[in-house]
């Protein structure tokens, strides 16, 4: 089966979408992204694949006439099994280089065992993560595997007396070594095998479908680049696009009657308005200053010593939003410190700065010609309820009543319009 690819280099994640020949989606694949831009793309395009080939094993089951219910069940058993085991392999790399670390450095034997407790001990605790109906913080495993690590490995710094900041620094090393060691597609055969010994309740027709789905040949037809490091893509000149068209066309294939997308990701807002064809006619962008971005969220959130996924949910609690000075993220800091010793509520504070931030993103609206009937709302910030919510506020305050669309698959709008520019051009040569 051949397949396209469209791959948005984000500053702070790495999108992946596969198209099949009909122009379906497949498959889609995120992954953090990297200072070696080449893998965070490999990384991406294999969780896309991944992903891919799920979805192919659920059209196999559905052929072979196994109901909804039952299709449903088994997939997600299989792909909690699967990434139980993509979960383990990390973890066997990471003891790897933390061993060879431990070696090569001035560590103490008793750092050594601490290290090894500690990674024994997130290997046993691997089971408790994964298991139908079980969700986690995130599905990094840098994310994941690190906070559990740090947990584990400040109890044993304390017992032994050693220096959880030496422990700690070990770990930030062997991490970046790890993320940069790609999963490849063909992982999935083995993975998915162990996944299925792990259903007590498996048979011959699931056994069948993998078999089917593992020796079916996806075969890279095109590709093309977008994003924040998109120069910086393995890709030759023609087969890189810029943001604005990527999350144009695909906003447009999300919701055909859009005419005005808001992107706000990691590094830049961004405002477009499109045609009936997904055509960008006009755009504003602010690429200067993080302010009004996801870094400035993360910044925020870092502050507060949070997660950033809590900020929303947290600002949704407020009672009586502050009015935020200044977005700029250099003073960021000190006025939110400020407003903390003024005994205003936390979810006040990020309620203001949620708000703060949309004002951003409407002025850019403004000058790129307002907003149309059919709005849409993409990236990574389109997630955050806070934001959602400041925003229907002020459409409504300005533009009176609007249709605005998010999709569950927002952050991966710029990957689609990159997958379908890449379809496009096969096409062409294929039917020349």
């Amino acid at each position: 089966m051949n397949y396209c690819v469209g791959i948005d280099l984000g500053s702070t994640t790495t999108k992946a979408v596969v198209l099949g020949e009909s122009g379906e989606v497949l498959g889609r694949g995120i992954t953090n992204s990297r200072s070696n831009y080449e893998i965070a793309c490999d990384v991406s395009v294999g969780e896309a694949l991944i992903s891919a080939r799920f979805g192919l094993l659920e059209e196999a089951l559905a052929a072979e006439g196994v109901e909804a219910d039952r299709r449903k069940v088994q997939l997600e058993e299989l792909e909690q099994g699967f990434r139980e085991e993509q979960y383990r392999g990390d973890l066997r790399e990471l003891g790897s280089v933390m061993g060879r670390l431990l070696e090569a450095g001035t560590y103490s034997a008793q750092e050594a065992d601490a290290v090894t407790c500690v990674l024994d001990k997130m290997e046993q605790n691997a089971g408790s993560l994964y298991g139908r109906g079980k969700s986690r913080k995130s599905d990094f495993f840098r994310d994941l595997a690190g906070g559990e690590y740090l947990e584990l490995v400040e109890g044993e710094a304390k017992t032994r007396a050693l220096s959880f900041d030496r422990l700690v620094g070990l770990y930030d090393k062997a991490i970046l070594e790890v993320e940069n060691t790609v999963a490849h597609d063909e992982s999935f055969s083995s993975r998915i095998k162990a996944a299925l010994g792990r259903i007590p309740e498996q048979d011959a027709l699931l056994a069948k479908a993998i078999s089917a789905v593992v020796a079916m040949n996806l075969t890279k037809a095109g590709s093309v680049g977008t994003g924040y490091g998109r120069q910086t893509l393995p890709f030759a000149k023609e087969d890189i696009r810029s943001e604005i068209l990527c999350h144009g066309l695909g906003a447009h294939a999300m919701f055909p009657n859009t005419r005005t997308v808001l992107d706000i990701g990691g590094q830049d807002t961004k405002a477009i308005q499109v045609d009936g064809n997904g055509i960008v006619t006009s755009f504003q962008m602010n690429d200067r200053c993080a302010a009004g971005c996801g870094r400035y969220l993360g910044y925020i959130a870092d502050e507060m010593n949070i997660g950033l996924h809590e900020l929303g949910p947290m600002a949704c609690k407020s009672t009586r939003p502050v009015k935020i000075n200044s977005t700029c993220t250099v003073f960021a800091g000190a006025e939110l410190r400020e407003r903390l010793s003024l005994g205003e509520k936390r979810e006040d504070i990020l309620a203001g700065l949620h708000r703060a931030i949309i004002l951003r993103a409407m002025s850019l609206l403004a000058r790129s010609g307002g907003i149309a009937d059919e709005f849409t709302f993409t990236g990574g910030v389109a997630k955050n309820p806070a934001a959602v919510e400041a925003l229907r506020k002020l459409i409504q305050e300005n533009y009176g009543e609007r249709t605005l669309n998010i999709s569950p698959d927002s952050i991966y709008t710029g990957a689609l319009g990159a997958a379908m520019f890449a379809q496009r051009e096969w096409r062409r040569r294929h039917c020349a």
